[in-house]
């Protein structure tokens, strides 16, 4: 038997209640919110809980909304396979902008390592416990995080941009 969506939101709701919240189908990928304080906890249920055996953490990456309110600027987005059902989940968690910060999922998956630290590479958010949190791909020598809304996306100091090759001419020519 497949395992289906409303088991899923079912152990969750009744073990976590209202820590975990917001189920919605999207795609054919059942999707919810989880409270970052109960992230551990979750995660470690989905994976060994018998019936879920959700044992796979596919991805995890950043979001920045900065025109959210204070404690929903940011958020970690988590998704995880079921192998033996073939069976997708997506979660995210929100953060709070002044402090950015979750713990960290290494404990339970390896793969996190690198995820995680792309993500506070490129939006500065914090994973504690994380066994070795730093820049993965850019320069250390960076003090800003270039996927946040506010890193601008030129250089508008340039000289060497000529905007008719980039289509940002009104000229006809």
């Amino acid at each position: 038997m497949a395992l289906e969506t409303t088991v899923i939101q079912d152990k969750l709701s009744n073990k976590f209640g209202d820590n975990v919240i917001e189920f919605t189908q999207i795609k054919d990928i059942l999707t919810f919110e989880v409270v970052s304080e109960s992230i551990t906890d979750v995660m470690r249920f989905l994976k060994e809980d018998e019936t879920l055996r959700f044992n796979f953490l596919t991805d995890l990456c950043g979001v920045h909304f900065p025109d959210n309110e204070k404690d929903r600027q940011f958020a970690v987005v988590y998704h995880m396979h079921n192998w033996v059902d073939n069976v997708r989940i997506r979660f995210k968690c929100f953060l709070n902008g002044d402090k950015p910060e979750i713990a960290t999922a290494t404990d339970l998956f390896l793969s996190a390592n690198w995820q995680e630290r792309e993500t506070y590479d490129f939006y500065g958010i914090t994973f504690t416990g994380h066994p070795q949190l730093k820049r993965i791909l850019n320069m250390d020598e960076m003090v800003s995080f270039p996927m946040r809304k506010e890193f601008p996306m030129e250089d508008g100091g340039r000289t060497d941009k000529d905007d008719r090759f980039f289509g940002r001419t009104t000229d006809n020519c």
